[in-house]
């Protein structure tokens, strides 16, 4: 399920003190788009049958179901710890050349990964961004990462 939507802005801004100004004050033509998919790329990667490994990856933002859903799994209430293998599974679309994405797949991920991608679910659908607080471990300089991954340099 690929969603690709378009906020759109508010019809009028507010007045300092929180009201509608007086005349409407509708902003025309401006529109926000909402990202729902954001591209990741494993600390590892995952190894097909194959052997292959890979790495990147895309990940949706989750539904109200994707959380309510695997409450219903028996795998979920036999072991709680496994509703994160289940949801993650629902919310990654794509890992390389794979799209087919279950929770046999997350199982297979070495558990750096699905660490890894348990954070990336938690940054994206609580916090709304991709990026992480860290600092040098030579001169305690502190800068933002992009947790999506990509190549060093680029931005």
């Amino acid at each position: 399920m690929r969603r690709t939507a378009q906020a759109s802005a508010p019809t009028a801004a507010l007045e300092p003190d929180g009201q509608l100004p007086v005349g409407g004050g509708a902003r025309s033509g401006q529109r926000d788009s909402l990202r729902t998919e954001f591209t990741f790329e494993l600390p590892r990667g995952y190894v097909d049958e194959a052997g292959v490994v890979h790495r990147t990856g895309v990940m949706r933002l989750a539904t109200a179901r994707d959380e309510l859903v695997p409450l219903r799994d028996d795998r979920v209430r036999e072991n709680s710890a496994y509703l994160s293998v289940v949801l993650i599974a629902r919310v990654v679309t794509r890992i390389g050349t794979v799209d087919d994405i279950h929770p046999g797949i997350i199982e297979d991920l070495f558990a750096s990964d699905l660490a890894f991608l348990q954070d990336f679910y938690r940054r994206i659908n609580a916090e709304g961004h991709t990026r992480a607080a860290v600092s040098c471990p030579s001169c305690h300089e502190e800068f933002a990462v992009d947790l999506a991954g990509g190549r060093l340099g680029e931005s």
